[in-house]
């Protein structure tokens, strides 16, 4: 059985400059939820939506698993 791909992997930018990089199945949400710190700043998805264990090797490989 395949896994489901329901995760998506983002940047959270200002500009050229990445602030924070994550995972989420909600983009528009997660976008509001850091808009309320970063005001100017938008997401841009990472790739094609994956599995959530891939996401979460992806996370961590850019050392912003918290």
């Amino acid at each position: 059985m395949s896994k489901s791909r329901t995760t998506y992997k983002y940047e959270f930018k200002i500009g050229n400059k990445i602030l924070h990089v994550g995972i989420t199945n909600d983009l528009s949400r997660r976008d509001q939820e850091h808009k309320q710190t970063w005001t100017k700043g938008h997401i841009k998805q990472a790739g094609r939506r994956t599995t959530r264990e891939a996401a979460l090797r992806w996370e961590r490989e850019r050392g912003y698993f918290r």
